[in-house]
């Protein structure tokens, strides 16, 4: 898979989701702006509770990873896929920062040839 095919893909999966996330959860939201109510909504049976604690511990291996990567190879603006990771969610997140890390390595690694 080429760089580009990698990027694109990457683009379209945040985006879907995005989109996902828009049409399911905003609409919702607006009618009622209980963001504690939302969070709580993720662990209404044992079902949404073992996603939801999934989605949780997933962000939290991605930012070990940002952290890690900032300081190992200079990565810079994970931080921004941090938030991205909490709205609208890991899935873009972590695509984005897939997509920066990717860049930024590159960039890095052409210019040193």
């Amino acid at each position: 898979m080429n760089d580009s095919v990698f990027r694109w893909l990457n683009y379209f999966c945040a985006g879907l989701f995005t989109l996902a996330f828009i049409f399911l959860v905003i609409p919702a939201f607006l009618q009622d702006f209980d963001i504690i109510g939302a969070f709580a909504a993720g662990f209404v049976n044992p079902f949404a509770s073992g996603y939801f604690t999934d989605v949780i511990v997933c962000w939290a291996v991605l930012a070990i990873w940002v952290r890690f990567e900032a300081v190992r190879y200079s990565v810079r603006h994970g931080w921004v896929c941090l938030l991205l990771g909490i709205v609208p969610g890991v899935a873009v997140g972590f695509a984005l920062y897939l997509v920066l890390r990717q860049h930024q390595l590159t960039v890095r690694g052409s210019d040193q040839t």
